[in-house]
């Protein structure tokens, strides 16, 4: 080995002790990549948040994903949002990044992230779960698996008995039932009371302004339009300049760490979003989902969905139909109900197409190879999923 390669070496080593002396981590950096295409401020909006979050926290190593820039920050090029997804995927499953942080992904359906916000009312910060993506087809499943999201990310948060409430939307009550249920059959809930005088754990308008839960539970849509409002209505809505973002995906057996900025995220936001993606690594947030579901399904949670579900499955059950060999499935295609999106994607495989379902930011797409896009949004459109012949995305 050459002296100016020990040199080198011996120099990372006093690096390395020092930053751990100065933030107190011994051991390695959490690494959390970024992809730096797609923002509606450019990319240089995203890497001055990238820059903020490594200077506030040394415990943390950034990754750029994107085409090469001035920074000093790690990089690893990738010249289209395309190509910067497929390298984050394969940085994460590989072990080389541990979560990252990006835009408009499409997570499978029972992936719904949960996002974090700071309220206005008494500048508290509360969890709102969820805000993008989709837990279930079904609206009150969707929200039971929502606040099982929302409680896991709390806890990897170092909340440890994190306060519930549901918002007072369509479902609510019946989440509420389930809630209070689960709480009996051993798997604890800790349902909050609302300000207002008449209480209660279905929240209010006022409970959302002031932040009264850690975790708010809501439909996914409800939960992204609260987070645009809160992240930016101080800048009327083209500058997000508030809370940290729309959270990391949370589902049973989902392995990725993958946290959701908008497009419209500016340079607060970003750095906020990587300090989030770091903590919940810290807090060991895979282990605390495989927890939390194992608890929750000794409650018999799989039961009680099931109960609450099975009049939407018995009439899926009625016809029987041969899901084609899978493929790679790289287009998307929107404008599709979710209360129709397991319907559209068997309309396809019925006509032999290979066809998976998942939710985007802007909301449900079902995902087909590029050679049958055309033909699939044929059939879609036919079918009357779609307008005319549907909205590639």
């Amino acid at each position: 080995m050459s002296d100016n390669n020990i040199k080198n070496m011996i120099g990372k080593v006093f690096n390395d002790i020092a930053d751990a002396i100065e933030t107190g981590q011994f051991g390695e950096k959490v690494r959390v990549g970024i992809t730096t295409l797609g923002s509606e401020h450019g990319v240089d909006n995203v890497i001055k948040g990238a820059e903020l979050a490594q200077e506030k926290d040394p415990s943390i190593e950034v990754v750029l994903i994107g085409p090469k820039s001035d920074s000093k920050l790690t990089q690893v090029i990738a010249e289209t949002e395309d190509e910067g997804y497929k390298k984050m995927e394969e940085l994460l499953d590989n072990g080389e990044i541990d979560s990252c942080v990006t835009m408009h992904y499409s997570f499978p359906i029972g992936v719904s992230t949960v996002g974090r916000t700071v309220t206005p009312g008494k500048g508290k910060e509360m969890i709102l779960a969820t805000t993008t993506g989709t837990s279930s087809p079904h609206r009150v499943e969707a929200m039971i698996k929502n606040g099982i999201s929302g409680i896991i990310t709390a806890k990897a948060l170092g909340i440890q008995n994190p306060t519930v409430g549901i918002l007072n939307i369509d479902g609510a009550r019946q989440v509420e039932r389930v809630f209070n249920e689960l709480n009996n059959k051993g798997y604890e809930i800790n349902l909050t009371e609302s300000i207002r005088a008449d209480g209660g754990s279905v929240m209010r308008g006022n409970d959302l302004l002031a932040g009264v839960p850690d975790v708010m539970v809501t439909d996914t849509l409800t939960g992204n339009i609260l987070m645009k409002v809160f992240s930016s209505f101080t800048t009327g809505g083209s500058y997000e300049s508030q809370g940290y973002g729309y959270g990391p995906g949370i589902g049973e057996d989902y392995d990725r760490i993958i946290l959701i900025l908008s497009r419209a995220s500016g340079v607060p936001v970003v750095a906020n979003a990587i300090s989030y993606a770091a903590s919940v690594i810290k807090g060991n947030i895979k282990e605390i989902a495989k927890t939390e579901y194992n608890k929750a399904n000794k409650a018999g949670l799989k039961d009680i969905l099931a109960d609450i579900t099975k009049d939407t499955k018995k009439a899926e059950d009625n016809e029987e139909v041969e899901v084609p060999p899978s493929e790679t499935v790289t287009e998307g295609i929107t404008g599709i109900d979710i209360m129709d999106l397991e319907d559209a994607v068997r309309a396809l495989w019925k006509e032999g197409i290979y066809a998976e379902s998942g939710m985007g930011c802007t909301g449900p797409v079902v995902m087909v190879s590029g050679e049958k896009l055309s033909k699939s949004m044929e059939v879609l459109s036919k079918e009357g999923y779609v307008a005319d012949k549907g909205d590639p995305c």
